[in-house]
């Protein structure tokens, strides 16, 4: 497999010397002088010098052959720039970016970037699942879809609790995909399947309901 890789600050220089140890064919494009010449010391003529997300300098990169190029600069916008040409000037079949700003993440599946790395919202999701008393946690967004995978556990005092999920008024474009109970079982839910205390409920979601299904799943009942 080849692949390049636009950007060596720190995640482009740690994720070329894996790929390296991994015996794949490695390429990286490095726009600051120095930086460049510190890899070209260390990993060898793995690396040329340029700005990645210009048309010459990928072809002189050999983005005609590549299979994947992975953008990892410190510019969302130069990294969207760069999967853009891969992937409609060379036909690079897949493309991976890294997102510094977490608003760009749904930008750039909507421009067909493949894979889409926010590490905040990664580090996020790691912080929710600590947090006992956050009860949504984030757990992938779709790349090809304004949706997202989410995990809800229902509190003990739920309203929801005992009802089956037919009779849940969901937000549209919502469904629940699985149950986890207590004690471990996975549940394919049917539309009678009842919500039971301290279920985790996996849902398919756009993000714009995060709000409106948290309250839904955990609003606490006053009978009880």
């Amino acid at each position: 497999m080849y692949i390049i890789i636009v950007g060596c600050g720190k995640v482009g220089y740690h994720l070329t010397k894996a790929l390296i140890d991994a015996d794949e064919e490695v390429l990286a494009i490095e726009q600051d002088p120095q930086r460049h010449a510190a890899i070209v010391d260390e990993l060898g003529s793995i690396a040329i010098s340029g700005d990645g997300s210009e048309m010459a300098v990928l072809a002189e990169a050999g983005a005609t052959r590549a299979d994947v190029l992975i953008a990892v600069t410190g510019q969302d916008e130069d990294n969207l720039v760069a999967c853009q040409v891969a992937k409609h000037r060379f036909n690079v079949k897949k493309t991976i970016a890294m997102v510094n700003n977490p608003e760009n993440e749904s930008l750039f599946q909507d421009l067909g970037v493949d894979v889409v790395v926010s590490h905040t919202n990664m580090i996020l999701t790691h912080v929710e699942e600590e947090l006992p008393e956050h009860h949504l946690v984030h757990i992938m967004p779709f790349q090809r879809s304004h949706l997202q995978l989410v995990e809800i556990r229902v509190p003990k005092d739920a309203e929801v609790i005992g009802k089956p999920l037919d009779q849940i008024a969901l937000p549209r474009d919502t469904f629940i995909s699985l149950i986890v109970r207590r004690n471990g079982e996975p549940k394919i839910p049917s539309p009678t399947e009842a919500i039971q205390a301290n279920d985790d409920v996996i849902l398919v979601t756009p993000p714009q309901t995060d709000q409106e299904i948290l309250e839904i799943l955990t609003k606490v009942s006053e009978q009880r």
